[in-house]
C-alpha cells in the first residue's frame, strides 16, 4: 500500500489514492484562510482510517490542538467548548468525539524549532509507514541554522524531503506564502507564492493551496466555499476541489462527501 489516505474523497481521488510515501506535500494559504484546520482535519482522518500520525505543531499546544480535535469531531463552536458553556447535547457530542479521538494512533508533539533533529525524533514514536504534519515550514530549524529567511526555507523544504525518503513516510507541511499579494487582481495562490527562493515548488512533489473567495470579495464568495487548488503534482493530475469550511467549528468537509 503505497499511499496514505486524507480521508477527503476529491483529494485522494485526483492525488492517485492519496498521499504516497516518501513524498513531500506542502499545504498554502493566507492568514486566516484554515490551513491548520485542514492539516488537522487529514491527520485525524487518516489516523481514523489507521495510519499513524504524528502532529508537530509550532503554532499550538498539545493542549490547543486537541480542542480544535474536539469542536472538529464534536461539531460544536470551538469558543463554546474553551469557555465552558456548551449545552447538553453539544457536552454529549464533545465525549462521544473525545472516545473516538483516544483510540486514534494519533501523537500531537510541540515543535520547538531549535534542532531540526526534533522532527525525526517524532517519528520514532510513529510505526514506520505513517503521515508526518508539520506545522509549519517557516518554523522548522534550518539544517543550515542562521541565514537568511528565504534560505532557511528552501533548506528546511530539502532536508523534510529527505526525511520522508528515508523513513518512508508521507510528509505533509504547512507553509505560509511569503509573496502572496491579496491585492492583486486572481487572489488565488500561485506556486511562486511560496518563496524559499522556489525551492519550495521544485521540491515539493505536491503543492496544495486554500482559496476562500469570500476573504477578498465578501459580496460574491459563498460563505464556507473553499476551492482547494492542486498546483503541482508530480504524479497525476492539477486542478482545484470544492470543499466546504464550517468556521465556527474549524471543519472542513468534502463536496462529494459531505457526511463523512
Amino acid at each position: 500500500h503505497d499511499t496514505v489516505s486524507t480521508g477527503f474523497p476529491s483529494l485522494d481521488k485526483l492525488l492517485g489514492g492519496g498521499i504516497r510515501r516518501q513524498d513531500l506535500v506542502v499545504l498554502g494559504g493566507d492568514v486566516g484562510s484554515g490551513k491548520s484546520s485542514l492539516a488537522l482535519a487529514i491527520a485525524l482522518r487518516s489516523a481514523a482510517l489507521g495510519t499513524p500520525v504524528a502532529y508537530c505543531s509550532g503554532e499550538m499546544s498539545e493542549e490547543r490542538l486537541l480542542e480544535r480535535a474536539l469542536a472538529l469531531e464534536g461539531r460544536v463552536p470551538v469558543d463554546s467548548l474553551r469557555a465552558g458553556t456548551l449545552d447538553d447535547v453539544s457536552r454529549s457530542a464533545v465525549g462521544a468525539a473525545a472516545i473516538r479521538l483516544r483510540d486514534l494512533p494519533f501523537v500531537a508533539r510541540p515543535l520547538a524549532g531549535e534542532r531540526f533533529e526534533e522532527l525525526a525524533e517524532a517519528l520514532t514514536i510513529v510505526p514506520r509507514r505513517g503521515l508526518l504534519v508539520v506545522d509549519d515550514l517557516q518554523l522548522v530549524a534550518s539544517p543550515l541554522g542562521s541565514g537568511p529567511a528565504e534560505e532557511r526555507i528552501a533548506a528546511a523544504a530539502r532536508a523534510l524531503k529527505t526525511l520522508a525518503l528515508e523513513h518512508d513516510v508521507a510528509v505533509l507541511s504547512l507553509a505560509q506564502l511569503p509573496k502572496f499579494r491579496a491585492g492583486r487582481r486572481d487572489p488565488r495562490p500561485t506556486l511562486d507564492d511560496f518563496g524559499g527562493q522556489g525551492v519550495v515548488k521544485q521540491v515539493a512533489d505536491v503543492v496544495l493551496a486554500i482559496y476562500r473567495e469570500e476573504m477578498y470579495r465578501p459580496a460574491m464568495g459563498v460563505e464556507g466555499a473553499v476551492e482547494l487548488i492542486v498546483g503541482k503534482n508530480r504524479n497525476g493530475p492539477t486542478g482545484y476541489l470544492d470543499l466546504y469550511f464550517y468556521r465556527n467549528w474549524l471543519r472542513f468537509e468534502d463536496m462529494l462527501d459531505p457526511d463523512r
